[in-house]
C-alpha cells in the first residue's frame, strides 16, 4: 500500500428516492481515475456512510473495487460505536478487495486515550490490511496524541494518517518523532497545499469529486518543486476548498458535483437537498470558479514522482 498522493473521499450518489445510483456513482469514478488520483476512499462523512445499511457499503466497495480493476487502491472507511462491529467489518474487508482501511476513533462515545488505543489495536489485529487512523478531534472531539501514535506504531498495520487537527505544524511533530514511520496525509482541503509543501505525503481530499484534474494538479505541481503555478490554481480553488470545511459539507460538494457535471446533488435525509438563499449563494461561488477554471499543465508532465 503506498499512502501517497491524492484520496478522493468519495460522496454517495443516491436516485431522487434515496436508492443508491451506481450509474452516477461509477461515472464519478471514472472521472477520478481520468485526472490520476492515487486511490479511493468509500464510507466516510463525505460518503454519508452513517445513513447506509452494511448491504449498501458492500455493494458500494463490490462496485468500486470491479470498477477499478487493481489500477488503484480502495480503502473502506471504519466508523462504529461498537469494537466488535469494527473488527467484523475489518476482517471481512480484504476478501472484499480493499486493499486498506481508514479508522476514526469510536462513535458517539467520547473514548479517552487507553480506550483509543485499545480500540484501534483491536481493529488491526483482526485484518493484515494497512490502516490510516483519521485525527479530526475537531469533528469527532477525541485527539489522537504523538505519544498515543508512539504505541500505535508498535503494529506494523498502522501505516499513515489523516491529519485533520487542523495544525500545519503537526505535521512538522510527527515527522520529527516518527520521520517517515508515518505517513501523512492532509485530510483538510483548506490547508492542502500548506501541508503538502511542509512534506505531507498526500491529500484525502472532498473538492475534488468535483474537480478532480484541478487536484491532482496541485498536488503533482507541489511535489514537482513547481510552487508557483500549484499557488495560482490553489488560490483560484480556495473559496470552492472552504465548502469542505461546513457542517453542510455533503450537500455543498454534490452541489459542486451537479454543476461540473460529476453528480447528482440528492442526499438521504435528515441531510435535505439545499434550497432558496442558501443554494443561490453556494452555487454562485462555485459557478464563479467554473467560469473562471484555470488553465493546467498537461498531467503527463506532472507524473507522480517521489
Amino acid at each position: 500500500m503506498n499512502w501517497q498522493g491524492v484520496f478522493p473521499a468519495l460522496t454517495t450518489k443516491f436516485t431522487a428516492d434515496e436508492e443508491l445510483d451506481l450509474v452516477a456513482f461509477s461515472a464519478n469514478l471514472a472521472a477520478q481515475l481520468d485526472a490520476g488520483v492515487d486511490g479511493i476512499i468509500l464510507g466516510g462523512s463525505l460518503g454519508e456512510a452513517s445513513t447506509l445499511s452494511n448491504d449498501e457499503k458492500d455493494t458500494l466497495v463490490k462496485t468500486a473495487v470491479d470498477y477499478v480493476d487493481g489500477q488503484v487502491p480502495v480503502v473502506l472507511n471504519i466508523a462504529e460505536g461498537a469494537t466488535r462491529e469494527a473488527v467484523r467489518i475489518a476482517e471481512r474487508a480484504a476478501g472484499m478487495g480493499v486493499s486498506g482501511l481508514m479508522l476514526l476513533p469510536p462513535m458517539r462515545y467520547k473514548a479517552d486515550e487507553r480506550e483509543t488505543c485499545t480500540y484501534f489495536k483491536a481493529i488491526a489485529a483482526a485484518t493484515d490490511l494497512p490502516i490510516m487512523i483519521y485525527n479530526n478531534p475537531v469533528d469527532y472531539k477525541i485527539e489522537v496524541t504523538l505519544d498515543m501514535f508512539e504505541e500505535l506504531v508498535e503494529l506494523p498495520t498502522i501505516q499513515a494518517v489523516k491529519e485533520s487537527t487542523r495544525d500545519i505544524s503537526n505535521v512538522t511533530r510527527l515527522r520529527n518523532r516518527f520521520g517517515d514511520r508515518i505517513k501523512i496525509l492532509c485530510g483538510v482541503d483548506t490547508l492542502a497545499m500548506e501541508e503538502l509543501v511542509m512534506g505531507a505525503d498526500g491529500w484525502v481530499a472532498g473538492l475534488v469529486c468535483a474537480f478532480p484534474r484541478e487536484t491532482v494538479a496541485i498536488y503533482r505541481l507541489v511535489k514537482a518543486g513547481r510552487y508557483d503555478e500549484a499557488r495560482a490554481i490553489y488560490r483560484w480553488f480556495l473559496p470552492l476548498l472552504e465548502l469542505d470545511i461546513h457542517p453542510k459539507l455533503v450537500q455543498y460538494i454534490k452541489l459542486a458535483e451537479t454543476a461540473a457535471g460529476l453528480g447528482t446533488e440528492y442526499v438521504r435525509a435528515p441531510r435535505l437537498p439545499l434550497v432558496g438563499s442558501e443554494r443561490e449563494r453556494i452555487l454562485n461561488v462555485i459557478n464563479t470558479g467554473l467560469a473562471n477554471r484555470p488553465k493546467l499543465p498537461a498531467l503527463e508532465e506532472l507524473v507522480h514522482v517521489d
